[in-house]
C-alpha cells in the first residue's frame, strides 16, 4: 500500500518538475512527436478486434495524458490539468470505438488514421492556446474556440452513433447520453472565460443541458429513426443548446444568434421527420 502511494508521489513530483531536456525540445516538434506517437498507436489498435478494447482504452487514457502533457508542458495550473486534456482524450476514445462500426479493411483504415492525425494535432494546438491564456479579443483565441466547438459536435455525433448502434433500451440510451454530454458541455462552457477554477453556475448549466439531452435521447429511443439520423438529431440539439448557453455566458445572446441556432435545429428535425420509417 505504501509503495502505491510512493509511486503517485513520484509521479506528482515529475509532473511538477519535468526533466530539463523536455523544455529543450521546441514546442512545434513536441506537437508533431505527440501526434505521430498517438497516430501510430491508433493504427496499431485497429489490427485487433473489439474484444481487446478493455486493454486499449486505458492505454489511450495514459498515452493521451502523457503526450498532451509533453506537448503543452509549461504553465499548467489547477483545473487546467483536467480541462486541457479532456477534449483530446474523449475524442481519441470516441474515434477508437467508432472505428468498429465500419468494415475493417485498408480502404477505411487509411482515411480513418489520416483524419485522426489531423484532428489530434488540432486539438493539442487548441489546448495549448487555451493554456497560454491569450486575450479573447485576439483572433487566435477565436479560432481555437471555434475548433474546440467544432470537435465538440464531432465527438457528440460519434458517441451518439456508438450508443444507439448498441440497440440498448431507452433508459441506458438516456443515461449514456447524459453521462457523456456533461464533461463535454462543462469543458465548452469553461473555455468561454478560461478561469483556473470551475464556477458553480457552469456546473449548473452543464447538469441542466445534460438532463435535457438525456430526456431527448429517451424520447427518440421510441421513434423509428435510423441510427445516423438519431445521432444527427441529438448532435443538432447539443450544438444549438450549448451554443445558446455559450452566447449567454459571453453576453452575445442576440436575436440573430438565437435565430441561427433555432434554424439549424429545425432543419435537422425536418430531415428526421422525413426519414421516419413507421
Amino acid at each position: 500500500m505504501l509503495e502505491r502511494f510512493a509511486i503517485f508521489r513520484e509521479l506528482f513530483r515529475f509532473l511538477k518538475n519535468p526533466p530539463r531536456w523536455m523544455f529543450r525540445v521546441e514546442k512545434r516538434f513536441r506537437f508533431v512527436i505527440s501526434t505521430l506517437a498517438l497516430t501510430f498507436f491508433m493504427l496499431f489498435s485497429t489490427f485487433f478486434f473489439f474484444d481487446k478494447a478493455w486493454i486499449f482504452i486505458p492505454l489511450f487514457v495514459l498515452l493521451v495524458y502523457a503526450f498532451g502533457f509533453f506537448s503543452i508542458l509549461e504553465g499548467l495550473e489547477e483545473i487546467e490539468w483536467i480541462m486541457l486534456f479532456l477534449m483530446p482524450l474523449i475524442f481519441t476514445i470516441a474515434f477508437y470505438l467508432f472505428y468498429y462500426l465500419f468494415p475493417v479493411r485498408w480502404l477505411t483504415r487509411l482515411p480513418f488514421i489520416a483524419l485522426f492525425a489531423v484532428s489530434i494535432y488540432a486539438l493539442l494546438l487548441t489546448s495549448n492556446i487555451f493554456n497560454v491564456g491569450v486575450e479573447k479579443s485576439l483572433q487566435l483565441y477565436r479560432a481555437a474556440f471555434s475548433v474546440n466547438y467544432f470537435y465538440q459536435t464531432v465527438i457528440a455525433f460519434l458517441i451518439f452513433n456508438i450508443l444507439f448502434s448498441l440497440r440498448a433500451n431507452f433508459l441506458l440510451n438516456s443515461l449514456g447520453v447524459g453521462i457523456v454530454v456533461f464533461p463535454l458541455i462543462l469543458q465548452l462552457l469553461w473555455s468561454v472565460k478560461l478561469n483556473l477554477f470551475i464556477e458553480r453556475n457552469l456546473v449548473f448549466y452543464a447538469i441542466f443541458l445534460s438532463a435535457i439531452l438525456a430526456q431527448l435521447a429517451l424520447i427518440v429511443s421510441f421513434v423509428p429513426l435510423r441510427t445516423s439520423i438519431t445521432a444527427l438529431l441529438l448532435t443538432a440539439a447539443y450544438y444549438s443548446f450549448a451554443g445558446l448557453t455559450v452566447a449567454h455566458l459571453d453576453e452575445r445572446l442576440f436575436k440573430n444568434t438565437v435565430r441561427e441556432y433555432v434554424i439549424v435545429l429545425a432543419a435537422v428535425l425536418i430531415i428526421g421527420l422525413l426519414t421516419l420509417n413507421w
